[in-house]
């Protein structure tokens, strides 16, 4: 730092001895060789990390110089069994602090989708740009000594940046986040692949905030920024993620009966929502509470005036204790709170519905070392309906829903024929099920609408009014409701969502009934090819393919492809031609990869009508021959 203080631990001043010291900075002489000596440095554990400078000073008896060394940057070492972030499993190391690329999940719960993303932590220029970060914040402009003094504590650095990588706090942060689909001064959110480009542009503009992010684009560069710094840390997804304001655990919505929303309230239901899990131990609080913490720099509530939150161990919002630091309420929250359905009648009166959709759903990150999806719901909660979870919400006083479905009754669920595809109609079902001994004569009402992933929804593109739906004792019926491409394609925003929405009414005793599903509409998929010997430092050639599925050209096409180790930073190839319905777009790419191993080629492919389409290829180089 730039008051370098020892009584604050960011200056050291230590003898060469014969043997490393624990407890403090050591040098100790490896070897020598006339008038070269070799000396090894040791950091003890609690050291601060960050760029420092090393001054060798000699004396012969009466005389000393001095001369300057040169600089060198201290992470945080997840190595070390005496480390803050120390990890045991060396498989866990690798892929959450050495892994420079990983998948993020997103879409619906009912149909998880995943996006590649390069985090990138080890490109050129990318930990000078973190260290800048921690340079720029409002802590270290407001006190830089007591700032550069804490940095040998995750739980510090973690707050730090999760403030850092907003901007609400105009404080100079790395992204400016937008929900309302106007992205025209800047990248739409789901055009980024990685997090390389997003923290060098935010260094070439002084530090200006990037347009746009959204929370996986918030989540993934706190992930980068966290793993360059040594902290292992990894992406995480929450779908159905509740959005309570009022802290009351309960979200209410407001439906017409037409299964419209009515009377917004602040409060909300996220599709899916990601933040950022950092592994640490938390000497402030009690040790069963180590281990995996939950950081979201998505900007959504203050927390000690700062929009930032956590971290918060992972174990306490499972435990249900809410008045440990930070943030586990508004976490805890968003995995269990209640959902309540008001409709509200052409008289202004308000009936509530029975509806069993509950928050905290799949909760999901890469495996390791493996592309696929481990659900990590448990360590959030316990089981639905366990004496367990009841402890838990009594502790929170919070009052379990009493909505666990009743086996008799009338149901409703919402099903879907097969695949949605863009530029295709499709089916919905509402699915009615009638498990009693008596006729039962209902209104059926399906809406469906276009919608954002953050729950606000555009107009309608589907809709069926039955007055008279007569279910018979012990039976099934099936209701369907087709969604035309036509009446979707203006609307359906870049998040690629349909909500559908059934209200079932019973005339006989007036109860209503909502189902709720959110239809992820498919884009096509990006073909990729590899051609030639894959070897480091040698050509190799991408044939990169998609297919127009709709039924009108794509104009200004355009393909965005990187991975680590394998391009040099990002490739752009405009394509000059629109793209005419059921032809393809393509280009070949050549790169010449520079380090071995496996590696992803990540694509992005934007265009007018079809934007945010992604995919990539795991590739594995082998080393140049000796």
């Amino acid at each position: 730092g730039p008051c370098p203080i020892e009584t604050s631990g960011t200056r050291s001043h230590f003898a060469v001895t014969d043997f490393p010291e624990e407890s403090g900075w050591s040098a100790v002489v490896q070897q020598q060789d006339g008038d070269s000596l070799s000396v090894s440095l040791c950091s003890p554990p609690s050291a601060r990390i960050g760029r420092y400078s090393l001054t060798l000073e000699t004396s012969t008896g009466y005389q000393g110089t001095s001369c300057h060394i040169g600089d060198f940057v201290l992470l945080f070492n997840a190595w070390h069994p005496e480390d803050t972030v120390f990890l045991r499993d060396e498989d866990e190391r690798r892929e959450y602090v050495l892994s420079q690329q990983g998948l993020i999940y997103q879409g619906a719960r009912d149909y998880i989708t995943s996006v590649p993303w390069n985090f990138g932590q080890f490109e050129d220029d990318i930990l000078s740009i973190c260290l800048e970060l921690l340079d720029t914040n409002p802590k270290f402009l407001r006190d830089q000594n007591r700032d550069c003094s804490r940095r040998n504590d995750p739980v510090y650095i973690g707050r730090v940046v999760s403030a850092m990588v907003n901007c609400n706090d105009e404080d100079q942060g790395v992204l400016a986040g937008r929900w309302d689909n106007n992205y025209e001064d800047g990248m739409s959110p789901m055009a980024w692949i990685g997090s390389v480009d997003i923290l060098k542009r935010w260094k070439k503009f002084g530090c200006q905030p990037v347009k746009y992010g959204q929370c996986w684009v918030f989540a993934a560069v706190a992930c980068t920024v966290m793993r360059c710094l040594g902290i292992p840390s990894r992406v995480v997804t929450n779908y159905n993620s509740a959005h309570d304001t009022n802290g009351n655990l309960v979200i209410d919505r407001y439906l017409s009966e037409t299964g419209e929303e009515e009377r917004r309230s602040r409060d909300m239901i996220w599709n899916f929502h990601c933040w950022v899990e950092s592994w640490m131990a938390r000497p402030d609080l009690e040790p069963s509470y180590d281990g995996w913490q939950a950081l979201d720099p998505t900007p959504q509530e203050k927390s000690e005036g700062v929009f930032c939150c956590g971290p918060a161990p992972v174990r306490a919002i499972k435990e249900g204790d809410l008045r440990l630091k930070y943030d586990i309420p508004f976490i805890f929250a968003e995995v269990n709170a209640d959902v309540v359905y008001w409709v509200v009648q052409h008289d202004g009166m308000q009936k509530k519905s029975t509806h069993s959709s509950v928050v905290g759903k799949n909760i999901s990150t890469k495996s390791v070392g493996r592309d696929s999806r481990e659900d990590i719901t448990h360590t959030y909660k316990y089981p639905e309906g366990s004496e367990k979870e009841r402890e838990v919400f009594a502790k929170a006083e919070h009052e379990t829903s009493s909505l666990r479905e009743e086996d008799e009754g009338l149901h409703l669920k919402i099903k879907l024929s097969e695949g949605a595809n863009n530029g295709h109609d499709f089916d919905v079902f509402a699915v009615i099920n009638n498990n009693t001994d008596t006729e039962r004569v209902c209104r059926l009402m399906l809406c469906a609408r276009t919608a954002s992933y953050n729950g606000t929804v555009g107009p309608q593109c589907g809709m069926k009014d039955l007055l008279n739906v007569t279910i018979a004792p012990w039976t099934e019926q099936r209701v369907p409701l087709r969604i035309l491409y036509e009446k979707y394609r203006e609307s359906l925003t870049q998040d690629n969502i349909i909500k559908v929405v059934a209200l079932l009414t019973e005339y006989q005793t007036g109860d209503v009934i909502v189902a709720i599903r959110d239809v992820y509409i498919q884009n096509p998929e990006i073909k990729i090819r590899i051609l030639g010997e894959p070897m480091q430092k040698r050509k190799l050639v991408a044939e990169i393919s998609l297919v127009n599925p709709l039924a009108v050209p794509l104009n200004n096409c355009m393909f965005v492809v990187e991975g680590t180790g394998l391009t040099d930073g990002q490739q752009i190839k405009e394509l000059e031609e629109p793209v005419e319905p059921q032809a393809v777009a393509k280009f070949r790419l050549d790169f010449v990869p520079s380090q071995a191993g496996l590696h992803k080629l990540m694509v992005d492919f934007e265009s007018d009508k079809l934007t945010g389409v992604k995919g990539y290829r795991n590739v594995i180089i082998a080393p140049q021959p000796k």
